[in-house]
């Protein structure tokens, strides 16, 4: 008996669910013809590749080995895919890209409505997360592209390009004592609860970063799973927080919120475009980086109250 891709999807399956049983509910198959799948693949390799912990399973060193090339096996068939589509250029299709919440939310709407203008044909998803999730989505071969803020590439990923700029400014509610302030001091932060995003998101992670160069002491903090989340509860006048420059144009516009910088420190970033590095990018893929390559010069960042400035 041969190994065949059958029993690696079953294997991938079971290795990512942690359980047979969920692995059967994701690929519509009883749990005992999955454990028949995975038995023979053992077999034929003469390894243990799962321990059984009750409901649950757990990779051996030889599961966790197979994982890796099981992973590859799939990036490689799903890059044939893409070749032999290209044949038919850009005129059918199907992109799936991931995204960071700031650039899944407040960026790619208007990409990519631009992007199923000129390709019709293109059946195009996305999916938001924060940024950790999607650079193991990408890793794991989930998805073709990934759009993420402040990003350092990581093993099984590789970065195409850098987009759109970005800007994190601090946000205030109106009447606040520094929402007539174009920018303030980085010591005056610890007076201030700061309202920060979850782990995982490249958001907290590029303040951090920014705040730590700059000596800056924070004072209390209170971690809320969204951006539109965080406006909120500054409008509420829970706290102040540092969000992308793109997340707040409407507000700005309304008077809803204020905005400022750090005085002597801008926060800035761009938006990385990743995909897995064992795959070939598809002509649909190309397409789509291209148009983010396009809107990169995009965007300055607000820093007052009610106002879009155009100075430096």
């Amino acid at each position: 008996m041969q190994i065949t891709l059958r029993q690696f999807e079953v294997f991938l399956a079971v290795a990512r669910a942690g359980s047979f049983r969920a692995a059967a509910e994701v690929l519509h198959l009883s749990q005992p013809a999955l454990s028949q799948h995975v038995a023979e693949l053992e077999r034929e390799l003469g390894a243990r590749l799962l321990d059984r912990l009750g409901r649950r399973v757990a990779l051996t060193e030889a599961g966790r080995v197979l994982e890796d090339h099981a992973r590859r096996v799939f990036a490689t068939l799903a890059s044939a895919r893409e070749t032999v589509a290209e044949l038919a250029g850009l005129k059918r299709g199907a992109l799936l890209i991931g995204a960071s919440t700031t650039p899944g939310i407040y960026v790619l709407p208007q990409l990519a409505a631009r992007f199923q203008e000129r390709y019709p044909g293109i059946a195009l998803r996305v999916r938001i997360a924060n940024s950790a999730h999607i650079e193991d989505q990408i890793r794991a071969n989930e998805l073709d592209l990934g759009v993420v803020g402040g990003h350092e590439s990581r093993p099984g990923e590789e970065c195409l390009a850098k987009g759109m700029r970005d800007e994190l400014v601090l946000i205030v509610p109106p009447g606040h004592r520094w929402s007539r302030r174009r920018e303030i001091a980085p010591n005056l932060l610890g007076a201030e609860r700061l309202l920060v995003r979850e782990e995982g998101s490249a958001s907290r992670q590029v303040t951090e970063r920014a705040l730590q160069h700059v000596g800056a002491r924070i004072g209390a903090t209170m971690e809320l799973g969204h951006t539109e989340a965080i406006k909120q509860a500054v409008m509420a006048r829970l706290g102040v927080a540092f969000v992308s420059s793109h997340a707040i144009v409407g507000e700005l516009r309304t008077g809803q919120l204020c905005a400022l910088r750090l005085r002597g420190h801008r926060i800035r970033r761009h938006f990385h475009v990743i995909h897995n590095e064992a795959r070939t990018l598809g002509v649909s893929g190309r397409a789509f980086v291209d148009l983010l390559e396009d809107a990169g010069g995009s965007g300055r960042a607000p820093v007052s109250c009610g106002k879009v400035p155009t100075g430096r």
